[in-house]
């Protein structure tokens, strides 16, 4: 496949998180069109793991839903200059209360890929210490420690319906294990 070029980029309306914008492009075959998208500077998620091997996650309240969710420590990387790793220190220190002595990415997914120009960053972190920090005035969750197994059934059965929490869980799952099995 042929890739196609931009040939301009209109930001049509933005705020501190995301920017909705209309690319022209022109296609191999000369056809010009408009598309239409999200951009963010990116994304984060952390699956923390204790000592004793449960995983924090936190429950939140989804407005656009009406509903809670459980979900792993995430948010987005803030325009204007933040680094992923600086996201990341941010996320588990304002929705776990830790940081983490130990790092592996896993894997860069892109989050919606027809919608967003959005890479989300999937950690693995461990090797825990308290980092408390105040949190968005917006969010308002609890945490909760869960088993590998109780994740993995929460998963299965619907309990967990997060989409970055689901796709962040089926490529980390296995190193999770293998982690958790080393502690």
């Amino acid at each position: 496949m042929k890739k196609w070029k931009r040939l301009s980029t209109e930001i049509l309306n933005q705020n501190p998180w995301t920017s909705f914008r209309k690319d022209r492009f022109r296609m191999s075959d000369g056809k010009e069109g408009d598309y239409y998208y999200l951009h963010t500077d990116g994304c984060v998620l952390a699956i923390p793991i204790r000592d004793d091997g449960r995983i924090i996650m936190h429950r939140e309240y989804r407005y656009l839903f009406d509903r809670e969710s459980t979900e792993f420590p995430a948010g987005g990387v803030k325009q204007g200059g933040q680094s992923v790793d600086e996201a990341l220190e941010a996320e588990l220190a304002e929705e776990a209360g830790v940081r983490a002595r130990h790092k592996e990415l896993v894997h860069r997914i892109g989050s919606a890929n027809g919608v967003y120009d959005e890479y989300l960053h999937v950690y693995i972190v461990w090797g825990l210490e308290e980092d408390k920090r105040e949190h968005d005035a917006t969010e308002d969750f609890e945490l909760v420690s869960l088993t590998f197994d109780e994740v993995d059934e929460a998963m299965t059965n619907g309990e967990i319906w997060d989409g970055f929490s689901l796709a962040a869980w089926t490529v980390s799952r296995v190193r999770v294990k293998e982690l958790i099995d080393r502690l």
